[in-house]
């Protein structure tokens, strides 16, 4: 798309470049003056198309990547440090002054979530909105575990405090698709269980983190958060290497994940928190009502291009409807308006990654060799930074868009007669996040219902799939996910229950009246937090 500078509006223009000089390490903004990398958008500033510089980045070596790591050990400083012995309430402080930091600077991150990652205004809002909303929403199921572990309890002559504590460094390593939200949903949960974190962000989206760093130096403690810029393999491999991380918490690729578990040396002491790739599909069923089903497909295959692990990635049709759902869905995918991302009603906006067009037209063109058509009128009509959503059928399994999670707008639709057809592929996938089922005879729904949850996490009747709201559990089985994030769930993803045991007698128990009585320990406390 080529958009004249003078028709973006004042407020989204890029005035002046974003040179990120420094990282943060030890509770320090450390100033930078090695290698950098440029940041691109592939959205254009000028008539003649042009992708837009937006900044530079510091290219950090092993060396830097170590520093950030001794910095989060000696903040855990083998569990005595002073934010893994921290009372809960003193924790909750410092999330709550970080928030009220973050607020201010919405504007700032909202403007580059357009420029770095194409994710229209309506959504950049959304995602910074519902960032925030996560951390109070945290704080909140944080009081609760801490009120709910308030006390002692006895069995067998043996009283029990027990509560949930820090795991130990981890090495947080976030999606470019949300990243800040579901980077947070990783950061959060691990920091404040007390947890130092060694957090490097995306390839893209990552300027949109530097609005945020002084929040994060101001609100913590010394080496408490450490952020370092680079690329993955020159940090992330030698930390990994060190095996003194004890939590890994990626939002990405499965191949990614798999290669950084290798890297420890004792993988049996790593916690894994992983949201991985998906394949997700919907299932149309003969009684579906059509024109909901093609609304929520519109919205779960092309809400930002495709470019969600939860987006619909094909689309089974039962024969008897496939004919009238292709015709609906067709249709209302090229009445979908293309436009940069603060331009009023624009569902679709440039892809983020230089070379997503040319994939996708590699899996249109596999397709189409193979027997597949392209329905809309629009599809795979391309410019310098989108090609338009092509709605492809029949797919069959020998094509490439149906093996791959294609990640960027273009839709399989698959014919079935027997419904074991979709069942046996799910089965067989790698895959198994959620599924999308349209239909709603009873007695048809139900014993699939009952298969699907044992070959997906979360069953959508109805509607598209999704990840919120964030208090419901977000995981997968397969190559999907490891661990369970929500608001709750990744609060014990984050941290282990551990407690102190005593013996029902007269000299312990006077112990431990003491302890509660003169509350020198942050640990033993029954002291209710409002």
């Amino acid at each position: 798309m080529k958009t004249a500078f003078q028709d973006i509006p004042d407020e989204y223009k890029i005035d002046s470049l974003l040179h990120q000089s420094t990282y943060l390490v030890n509770g320090e903004l450390k100033h930078w003056e090695g290698e950098t990398a440029e940041v691109y958008s592939t959205i254009s500033s000028t008539k003649e198309y042009k992708t837009t510089v937006l900044g530079t980045i510091p290219q950090l070596g092993e060396a830097e990547a170590l520093e950030a790591l001794d910095s989060a050990t000696s903040a855990y400083n083998k569990g005595q440090g002073l934010w893994p012995t921290m009372k809960v309430i003193d924790r909750i402080a410092c999330m709550e002054k970080f928030v009220e930091e973050m607020k201010t600077k919405r504007e700032e991150v909202v403007k580059l979530l357009m420029w770095e990652i194409g994710k229209n205004l309506p959504d950049s809002q959304k995602e910074f909105d519902r960032t925030v909303d996560y951390i109070y929403d945290t704080i909140e199921a944080y009081k609760q575990i801490d009120r709910d572990s308030a006390k002692f309890e006895k069995s067998s002559g043996v009283y029990a405090h027990i509560r949930r504590g820090p795991l130990g460094v981890v090495l947080c390593l976030g999606p470019y698709n949300y990243p800040l939200n579901e980077t947070f949903t990783l950061l959060i949960p691990a920091l404040i269980m007390g947890n130092p974190v060694v957090f490097k962000p995306a390839k893209i989206g990552v300027l949109l983190i530097s609005p945020l760093l002084e929040a994060f130096q101001k609100s913590f403690p010394k080496g408490v958060v450490n952020i370092v810029y680079g690329r993955g393999r020159v940090l992330a491999t030698p930390i990994m290497q060190s095996g003194k991380v004890d939590v890994l918490a990626l939002i990405g690729n499965s191949k990614s994940a798999n290669a950084l578990q290798a890297q420890h040396p004792k993988g049996n002491r790593l916690r894994m928190v992983l949201g991985l790739e998906a394949k997700n599909p919907a299932i149309i069923l003969p009684d579906a009502d059509l024109d909901l089903a093609v609304e929520e497909c519109i919205a779960g295959t092309l809400s930002f291009n495709g470019q969600r692990c939860t987006a619909l990635k094909v689309i089974y049709v039962h024969e008897s409807v496939v004919e009238e759902f292709n015709r609906l869905f067709a249709f209302k995918v090229d009445q979908l308006k293309f436009g940069n991302p603060w331009e009023a009603g624009a569902k679709l906006t440039p892809l983020p990654e230089i070379e997503k067009p040319g994939y996708i037209q590699e899996l249109i063109d596999d397709a189409k060799e193979k027997g597949a058509k392209i329905l809309n009128k629009k599809g795979g009509e391309t410019t310098e930074n989108f090609i338009f959503p092509a709605v492809l059928y029949p797919v069959t399994k020998d094509m490439r868009v149906f093996k791959e999670e294609q990640f960027g707008p273009v839709v399989p639709v698959v014919s079935f007669s027997d419904i074991e057809e979709p069942l046996h592929d799910m089965a067989e996938s790698n895959y198994g996040q959620q599924v999308s089922l349209f239909g709603q005879n009873v007695h048809t729904l139900s014993p699939l219902i009952d298969t699907l949850v044992n070959l997906v996490c979360r069953v959508n009747l109805n509607s598209s799939c999704q990840r919120g709201p964030d208090v419901y559990p977000f995981t997968g089985r397969k190559d999907s996910a490891y661990g369970t994030l929500s608001v709750h769930d990744a609060l014990r993803s984050f941290s282990i229950r551990t407690f102190v045991a005593s013996k029902d007698n007269a000299y312990n128990n006077a112990i431990l009246k003491e302890l509660l009585e003169k509350k020198t320990s942050n640990f033993i406390s029954t002291d209710y937090i409002l």
